[in-house]
């Protein structure tokens, strides 16, 4: 029997990304977020039990996938992640972009980040500038076949209706949208907005190990259909 029918997930690559962004306001501090990089981590693990072959692009986090078989690429900055995904996504058939990417990060000079801002008895100001929007030119780039799923992360009363726009603004496949309160936690409730209107809702929240697991169903379930 050939390998493919033997395991479907043989030959296909799965790319995630995960975990903070941590943009530079000197050689020492940073604007960052609370994002462990958990669920991303997960997921990545889940994939490659069942045989994907899986590539984390993981940001600075004490956390690591216990999968031997997944490769890991470390970033820091939002800079960073866009290039490893302009290198990177070509050669992926899923893109899971769940790293919590910062919106904003700081109008900084070469002087700044070659020494330390010091402390001074008044007031600072940090101008901030916008970052690069990189599931859109994900998106934008993405190969005929290629599924692209992201992420929303919004208070629970906008939380659908924040991740419907998403999904038609950024012009990818799925959104996973879960609450602002699971941020650092074990455990996630999420519902995932598919095109077409469609949703699928995981329930009651879970340990973010488990969800991982319903959510490579509906990873491969997307793999198969694109592929068709």
């Amino acid at each position: 029997m050939p390998q493919s029918e033997a395991n479907p997930a043989a030959g296909r690559h799965l790319l995630i990304t995960a975990g903070p962004t941590h943009e530079p306001i000197d050689a020492v501090r940073f604007i960052g977020n609370r994002s462990s990089g958990r669920l991303g981590i997960a997921l990545a693990d889940e994939a490659a039990g069942r045989g994907w072959r899986v590539t984390l692009l993981l940001g600075p986090t004490h956390l690591a996938p216990s999968e031997a078989g997944v490769r890991t690429l470390r970033y820091r900055t939002t800079a960073d992640l866009a290039g490893l995904l302009e290198r990177e996504q070509p050669g992926c058939d899923v893109l899971v972009m769940a790293a919590a990417v910062a919106d904003y990060r700081p109008l900084t000079t070469r002087d700044m980040l070659a020494g330390k801002l010091r402390r001074e008895n008044r007031a600072m100001v940090i101008e901030l500038e916008p970052t690069p929007d990189l599931l859109a030119a994900c998106s934008t780039r993405r190969r005929a076949g290629q599924v692209l799923i992201g992420f929303a992360l919004e208070p629970e009363a906008e939380l659908l209706d924040s991740a419907r726009r998403k999904l038609e603004r950024k012009g990818v496949d799925a959104i996973v949208a879960n609450p602002l309160e699971t941020m650092e936690s074990p455990e996630i409730r999420a519902i995932v907005v598919l095109r077409g209107g469609v949703e699928r809702d995981a329930g009651s929240a879970m340990a973010k190990a488990k969800f991982a697991g319903w959510l490579m169903d509906l990873v491969e379930e997307l793999a198969d259909a694109a592929a068709s």
